[in-house]
């Protein structure tokens, strides 16, 4: 190789003259620091000094690095799961009435008047006509009392009040200057809005008191009470059908649009109506779970309240062999809410039982077979479940329960569908229905506490044989990257696929997954089909922004719990290949062969199938009864908080 001026270059290796001289001089350097209490400087020779001769030595240090750096990262980033929101109730604003107050509707217009003409042909001229009186209607004349009148109500209310009187001025509850008879059927049904879990008080409305007023003030005292009870009935509509809450200012988990409400429509119906009562109630939902819930609620209003209540400690935690003092109320609450098959079966247990602390092998079988007929796990461990199975619901939580299961009702579409899917979180189950077909219900996986599933409702769109698991960002960050920090090939070898938006595949040592966490950069994994996948053999689909789905899965053991709160948000099923051939109208052998065909594939569902996965702790079940169901997420408790912020708000809206 030649240079400038035609002298050879020497290609310098390590080992040459150069490396032994620069290797030299950094020894000189570590000797002379007496290896410890390095500067800087020496430091950097150090560096120096590894990079050139021990470059291996030199690589691995710096992987050490850089997984120390990628550990000390990741602790600072999470995803966040959705969250509960301070509710923020709906707010009561004043509307005035005044725009109402300008008399038109009996006013006549030139422009609509029929044009006379003389036998000459000539137009007479409208002058010369006679001019027809100005008849007013009551309402007409007793329009300037809404002048200086308001109304403080929802927006909605003040909207359509202002909408009804504009387009149909006219009184509805004002008939020959005096309260009509269809005010009594309409305050009825206001009075009785507790039947379906409302508070009569939002609706509630005085009669006016016209004796020993000049026309003036009865006109006024009239009119007011004509706008303040069609504000009261729409604001029964609105609550009878979308409900007094909000559900999507609870929390982040409820994804629900709120009905819309045509109560200009609405107001026009009951007016014409020959049974106003019965107009306004049919404003509820009409179908068999709200009407099943509707008689639960009377039934348990009538029963007496809190009698002959067994009560077991809270916290009570029995295992075979143990003994404790609340053994004897275990027995009691077997012997009061026990079949009398299990009474029968047990009987010289119940009979020879004298109060005795010790939990008894004989005792032990008789609350196995309790915890049987409860569809229970029969371990005989006496635990929070299977007291609260012993001793019931009291009478106050199921009626609250009820009412929270009506509100919840109006938040989803009065007719579900003929076939469709209702997943119910609280009781951990889903349940296919369609009409001549038997009801089809399993035991589900749902939402960890910390990644509860969502409340909402859409479309069956795909079944998925042998599916790839997309891992969502969510468990890439919180629950993989700690992992790739202590061992950055962690996902080639646990059998994930990585790739890049462009679909380029790449091993997962390569990536920079804290910039993939801080979304710098984008990547894609998946886990490949097969035995350990964690979504099973199959998925069903009802594509969504919640990446919410049903699925398999290979942890089979946790269908036999009877808390099941156990994923990361997803429905897990105990029969999938049932609930696919269910959805797809093809039998269960269908799925089972094209599971074993072994490749990845999606069909189509046909049909319009709905599901629902919704959250209930009182539900009517394939029985006919209501059943109660534990509050899992506690979303019970935030949905009373919202209710009571609700009535609040109401409360000030009166007194204003």
């Amino acid at each position: 190789m030649q240079l400038d001026g035609g002298k050879a270059a020497s290609v310098r290796q390590p080992g040459t003259f150069l490396g032994n001289s620069v290797k030299a001089a950094l020894m000189a350097t570590v000797i002379a620091s007496g290896f410890s209490g390095l500067s800087v400087e020496t430091a950097s020779a150090q560096g120096l000094f590894q990079r050139l001769f021990n470059p291996e030595n030199h690589r691995r240090q710096q992987e050490r690095e850089r997984q120390e750096h990628l550990r000390k990262q990741a602790a600072t980033v999470k995803v966040s799961a959705p969250r509960y929101l301070n509710y923020s109730a709906d707010a009561w604003k004043p509307v005035s009435l005044e725009t109402l107050s300008e008399k038109k509707t009996a006013e006549l217009k030139p422009e609509l008047q029929e044009q006379e003409v003389a036998e000459d042909g000539t137009v007479i001229q409208p002058e010369s006509q006679p001019q027809a009186p100005v008849v007013l209607t009551a309402f007409d004349e007793a329009r300037p009392a809404l002048k200086n009148m308001s109304l403080t109500v929802l927006p909605e209310v003040g909207n359509a009040i202002l909408a009804y009187y504009r387009e149909h001025p006219d009184f509805v509850w004002i008939e020959d200057g005096k309260v009509s008879a269809k005010v009594k059927d309409v305050q009825k049904a206001l009075e009785n809005a507790d039947t379906f879990g409302l508070d009569p008080v939002d609706y509630a409305v005085a009669l006016p008191a016209t004796s020993n007023l000049d026309e003036a003030a009865r006109d006024a005292a009239l009119m007011r009470f004509e706008m303040e009870l069609s504000a009261a009935v729409f604001a029964y509509i609105l609550d009878a059908t979308r409900g007094r809450v909000d559900p999507n200012r609870i929390s982040q988990y409820h994804d629900l649009p709120r009905h819309k409400v045509d109560l200009v429509a609405s107001l026009l119906d009951l007016a014409s109506s020959e049974d106003a009562s019965a107009a306004l109630e049919a404003h509820q939902p009409q179908n068999d779970h709200f009407r099943k819930l509707t008689a639960e609620l009377a039934k348990l209003r009538a029963e007496d309240q809190e009698t002959d209540q067994i009560v077991i400690a809270p916290g009570t935690f029995l295992k075979a062999g143990k003994s404790s003092p609340e053994m004897k109320n275990i027995v009691a609450a077997i012997q009061q809410n026990g079949s009398q098959e299990l009474k029968e079966a047990h009987a010289e247990t119940l009979a020879a039982y004298d109060g005795a602390e010790v939990y008894s092998p004989e005792l032990v079988d008789l609350v196995k077979s309790f915890q049987k007929e409860a569809s229970l796990t029969p371990d005989g461990i006496v635990g929070k479940n299977t007291i609260k199975a012993m001793v019931g619901e009291t009478n106050a939580a199921k009626i609250a329960k009820v009412e929270l299961a009506m509100e919840r009702s109006r938040w989803i579409p009065e007719e579900l569908g003929e076939r469709k899917v209702f997943i119910n979180q609280a009781a951990f189950t889903a349940t296919y229905t369609a009409p001549d077909e038997m009801p089809l219900s399993m035991r589900v996986v749902v939402g960890k506490k910390s990644n509860q599933t969502n409340f909402f409702y859409d479309k069956i769109e795909i079944v998925e044989y042998n599916p790839y698991w997309g891992v969502p960002y969510s468990i890439i960050v919180n629950e993989m990257l700690p992992k790739l920090a202590q061992d950055p090939s962690y996902l080639d070898r646990a059998g994930y696929e990585v790739t890049t938006p462009g679909g380029r595949q790449i091993s997962s040592a390569a990536v920079d997954w804290y910039a993939v966490a801080s979304k710098q950069q984008s990547i894609n994994v998946r886990q490949y089909p097969g035995r350990s996948n964690a979504l099973g053999e199959v998925k069903i689909l009802f594509p969504n922004r919640h990446h919410i789905y049903m699925h398999d899965t290979p942890a089979k053991n946790l269908f036999k719990k009877d808390m099941r709160a156990f994923s990361h948000g997803c429905i897990r099923l105990h029969d999938p290949k049932a609930m696919a051939a269910a959805v797809l109208g093809k039998s269960k052998d269908y799925v089972t062969s094209r599971i074993g065909a072994g490749q990845n594939e999606q069909e189509k569902v046909n049909g319009d199938i709905p599901v629902y996965v919704s959250y209930f702790t009182a539900w009517l079940e394939l029985d006919g009864e209501i059943a109660y169901y534990s509050d899992v997420y506690d979303r019970d408790r935030y949905l009373l908080k919202a209710i009571e912020k609700t009535r609040s708000v109401r409360e000030k809206a009166r007194a204003s």
